[in-house]
């Protein structure tokens, strides 16, 4: 005789919920994005200077320079000289901050390493940084000095291509100078400074500034 086995399947229907966070009293509230006042005061802004950087963002410096931050964007918008001066100092304690919280947890991190384990050398992963980065920057550009300064910490081999230098190069050194590029560097070779005569052009990146390497024939963005 045949026996008909039947097979329930129970389906349940799972609601999108809000994202939630569970807090001490063991209740749970839905996490609220931060309102502009709040993210204004994250970067040491007013409201009206939020408000102003996001709607530079929906213009042409959104699409020039996308992601960057709100103080370099504000900066390099800033419509006086005593502006880009307010915003690059803030720009600065804003960076020295984060250095400095960088640093601190890599300390932390060496020490937890000498304690769990003890005569022990951690292994460093070989990475692509000997490869020599070409660096396209501009004057009077915050962005462009903020990268510059990543990349001379990491101490890689760079070319330093000047945009609108118009092959003048006194013009080219005073840059230098201003931005404290080491002379030995240079004549060792390590950082060369160069017209940019159309070069960034033939890249395609789009923005300035930027950082690049060329594998074979196609230029790939450095993310330092």
């Amino acid at each position: 005789m045949k026996r008909t086995f039947l097979v329930l399947l129970f389906t349940a229907t799972v609601q999108a919920q809000p994202l939630q966070v569970q807090n001490s009293q063991n209740t749970t509230t839905a996490l609220q994005p931060l309102t502009p006042q709040q993210q204004a005061m994250l970067w040491g802004i007013t409201p009206q200077e939020w408000q102003r950087y996001l709607a530079l963002k929906q213009q042409e410096r959104g699409i020039w320079s996308p992601g960057l931050d709100p103080l370099t964007t504000l900066g390099v918008e800033a419509e006086t000289d005593p502006q880009r001066q307010h915003f690059a100092e803030l720009l600065v304690r804003k960076e020295s901050q984060r250095l400095e919280k960088e640093l601190a947890f890599q300390r932390a991190y060496d020490a937890a390493w000498q304690r769990l384990y003890p005569g022990l050398t951690p292994l460093k992963t070989p990475a692509a940084s000997t490869s020599r980065v070409s660096l396209f920057v501009k004057e009077n550009c915050p962005a462009c000095d903020s990268l510059l300064r990543t990349l001379l910490a990491q101490k890689r081999p760079l070319d330093i291509w000047l945009i609108g230098s118009q092959g003048d190069d006194s013009r080219v050194r005073r840059w230098a100078q201003t931005h404290g590029i080491d002379a030995k560097q240079v004549s060792e070779r390590n950082i060369t400074l160069n017209h940019d005569a159309g070069r960034w052009l033939q890249t395609g990146a789009g923005k300035i500034p930027v950082a690049l390497e060329k594998r074979g024939e196609q230029w790939r963005e450095v993310l330092p």
